[in-house]
This record gives structure tokens, sequence and C-alpha cells, in this order.
């Protein structure tokens, strides 16, 4: 598996660089025969599976985990009217088993309320059985005729996590979409994404969806990348599929509905908004390795440097600090240049004066150096690991803010799109919607959750308390 030798495009053409280090890096093989199909390298599947059993963990409290079926029969799919049709252009049909015709032709799920409401209504009888809190990470796919990227827009979305809830009340649903969006915020914390959570607007929901509430971060290039969204669904899909239980007076009443996902986008956005000309720059809790110890070795004390290296790499390890000794026969500027490639938060490196002063070489990724004790060592790496975990998503979140400008007038919201977000007033009409869209050629986000203020829309004038958010979008 290994790659051409060559350099790393600089950050500054940032769809280059994505492109160069998702393959340099070994996160995704692009080379797969279908367009917009993937395939995630073994280190690349290390980071995967290190992301979503944070997802899990932060599930598991309250959610159960399970898996429904790819397929679903074409009747079911087109039950709910709304929904098919934000999806019917994205749907793959399975239409032949061998080279017989199927009666029924069925699709590879696009995102599956529709596989899963048919079972809910088997499954729920009475307020007894509700809430009902379920999740799974599966695949899903969309026939995706835009410009395809790894990670970001796929034809095979591998890793969508979609949890699914039923509650009796509306104001119940209400109160999981507020939880679930707390889940999430703890989430993309944990991954070092700052984000601000959007309101989407009618036009732009989810299809069959009361309301959508989205969580959207920014790329290094300006443009907004959805990371997650919760969706309040109401009685919507209980009542195409008849999902009904039975309250305490013993009357049928119609079941209220959430979904909630997030994807490998969420992935996309860690590699996009911290990673640097040398590579990756994984926060800690995102990494399969969070440190390297690079033995610095010469011929007379190379076993008694090996065997110091060897006893920090268990002091740290059994500390539960993920760490891994490179002690290949390459010299140390080409395992410099490896790790930094693969983003690991920081490397030790131990040499024979170190072993005299009875300390190690603490190298941070950004090129940071202290020599510090090997006394106590696994406490001082893990406080500096979870100060390079704080300060990698505070520097993010400074950023990010810093490109969202707020616009009185559609010019000015027009030359800002182009390096960032913008803020603007907007009465809530749709139209006056579609206008601002239209006019400064980029996306209406929605409007910011818990964010107010006072101005006025700028295509029609009328004093609003509504604020949005307007960017480019992937």
């Amino acid at each position: 598996m290994e790659q051409e030798s060559k350099s790393l495009p600089t950050k500054d053409n940032f769809s280059e660089w994505y492109n160069e280090l998702l393959m340099m890096a070994q996160i995704m093989d692009v080379r797969y025969p279908i367009k917009g199909v993937y395939v995630w390298y073994p280190f690349g599947f290390q980071i995967r599976k290190k992301v979503y059993n944070m997802l899990r963990d932060l599930m598991d409290v309250d959610h159960q985990e399970t898996y429904f079926p790819m397929l679903i029969p074409k009747p079911e799919l087109l039950k709910e009217s709304e929904h098919i049709k934000g999806f019917e252009d994205e749907v793959y049909w399975v239409t032949h088993g061998g080279l017989t015709e199927l009666e029924i032709p069925l699709a590879l799920r696009p995102t599956s309320e529709t596989a899963i409401y048919p079972m809910f209504k088997l499954w729920i009888r009475s307020h007894a059985d509700l809430p009902l809190k379920v999740y799974q990470i599966v695949n899903t796919f969309r026939y995706e005729t835009k410009h395809t990227r790894p990670l970001i827009r796929l034809r095979e979305i591998t890793s969508f996590k979609e949890a699914h809830t039923a509650h009796t009340t509306w104001e119940d649903a209400e109160k999981q979409v507020f939880e679930a969006m707390g889940v999430y915020s703890e989430f993309f914390t944990k991954l070092a994404v700052p984000f601000i959570v959007n309101k989407r607007p009618e036009w732009d929901k989810f299809p069959g969806a009361d309301y959508t509430m989205a969580f959207d971060t920014m790329m290094p290039d300006g443009k907004s990348l959805q990371i997650g969204t919760v969706h309040h669904l109401g009685t919507r899909f209980a009542k195409t599929y008849e999902i009904t239980y039975e309250d305490a007076s013993g009357e049928q009443k119609l079941i209220n509905q959430t979904c909630y996902g997030i994807s490998e986008r969420c992935i996309a956005a860690v590699i996009g908004i911290h990673g640097d000309n040398k590579g990756l720059v994984l926060p800690p809790n995102t990494t399969p390795t969070q440190i390297v110890i690079i033995p610095i070795v010469f011929k007379k004390e190379e076993e008694t440097v090996k065997e110091v290296c060897r006893k920090a790499g268990s002091l740290l390890n059994d500390s539960g600090i993920k760490t891994v000794i490179d002690d290949a026969d390459e010299r140390p500027g080409a395992k410099y240049y490896k790790w930094e490639m693969k983003g690991v938060p920081f490397r030790i490196e131990i040499g024979p004066r170190d072993i005299k002063n009875n300390s190690v070489m603490l190298v941070r990724r950004d090129g940071k150096k202290e020599s510090i004790s090997m006394d106590g060592l696994s406490e001082t790496v893990r406080n500096k690991l979870m100060d390079y975990q704080s300060e990698l998503l505070e520097t993010a979140r400074v950023s990010m803010l810093s490109r969202i400008k707020e616009c009185a007038t559609i010019d000015e919201a027009k030359e800002h799109v182009e390096s960032g977000w913008v803020k603007l007033y907007w009465c809530g009409e749709e139209s006056c919607g579609h206008a601002l869209e239209d006019a400064i050629n980029c996306k209406l986000l929605g409007t910011p959750h818990g964010m107010t203020g006072a101005g006025t829309c700028p295509v029609c004038g009328k004093p609003t308390d509504k604020i949005i958010i307007m960017a480019r979008s992937y």
C-alpha cells in the first residue's frame, strides 16, 4: 500500500490538498472503479473506529443499537410522497435477482425511515412501549450527480449513524430533538470541530419533517459542511405507516417521531479543519496513536536506548495513552515525516543524552519541543494531550467565527461569501429567502439556534429580528 513519493500540495489549494492528503496519509483510496465509491485504508478505518466508538458511547446511554435491512420494497419507499420526492433522483434500484426480474423492485436505502417504520408499527402497542430510541450505523446509497468527493459527497455513504425515536406527544419528541442536539454538540466538541446549529428554512428541511436543525462547520475554503442533522417528524410518518399506541385511557393515538444522523463527513471536518502542509493534524481524541516514541540511537548505546523506549512505551500504554515505538531501520527524519503526515499529536525522542538526564524530548505536532522528566511521565503527557485537544478546538472556533461577517446589503454579502459565511437579517418570507440565495449565489443555511438581533431584510426592507447565516456549501 505504498504511495508514490511526492510532496503534499499546500493547503491554500484546499481541494487539491484534501484529495492528495487522503491518499498520502492512507485514509481513503479513491481508485475504486465506481464514481463516488471509495475504499477505507486500514489506517483510515482505525480513525473511523475511534471516532464512531466515541459516538456509540454517547448514544448507548439511552439508545439501543440495532440493524435494519438495506433493501426496501418499492411500495414501502413510495408510501410517503414528500419523503420519496426528496430522494427520487438519488435512489438505486435492484430490479433482478440473478437473471430473474423481481416482481417488486427493491431500493438500496437512501436513508432508513421507510425500512424502519413498518417495523415500528409492529413493535409499538401501548404507551408503555414509549419512548422508543434506536440507532444503527450502516451504509446508505444515493446517486449523487454533483461533483463527488471522498468523505463529503458520496454515492455510497459508508458510515451513516441514524437514530430513530418514537414518543407519545409532539412536545416529548421536541425534548428529544434538544437532547439529540446536546449529544451531537458533545460529540463535535470531542472531535475539536466548531459548529453552528441552524434551523433550516422550510424549503431545505428533511423531506417529511416538521422542521430540521442542522450542524454546520466551516471548511478552510470558506464553504459550509453540514456535519449532522436533527429532524422533528411530528406525526407525518406515523400517519403514513399507521403507527399508533394505546394511551392510559385506552384511546389509540399516533406516535410522534424524531430522527437524526451523522456520517463520515465528521471525519472530513477533522481532516480539513486541522490539517496543515505537512499532513494530518489529529486531535488526541480521534487518533489511533497519540504518542510515537522514536529512539535516537548510536551503535554503542543502541540497546540501552531501545530498552528505555520500551519502558516509556509500557508506562504510557499502561496508563491508557495509545503509544507506539517506531524502531524501524530508518533515519529519524524519515520517521518524523511519516508520523507528521499521519497527524500523531506528539512524538517522544529518546537518546543517550536524554537517558543521562532522566528525561525525554517531547515534540508537539506543530513543532514545539520541550524536555520533560521521566518521573511522572504519564501524568505529564496526559495533561499535554488534554491541553492540545482544547487548543485545537479553540483555534478552530476562533478561526470560524472570525470569518462570519455581518452584512447589511446584498453587495456586501456577495463580496464576503467568496471567503467565508455571511450573517444577514431576513423577514422570513420564502420569496425573499430565494431572492437572497439567487442574488448572493449561495445557500441560506438557516436561522442560528439561540441567536437574535434587530435589523431589516435587504430584499423587502421590512424590520425583523430573524438572523440568518448564508454560505457556499458542499
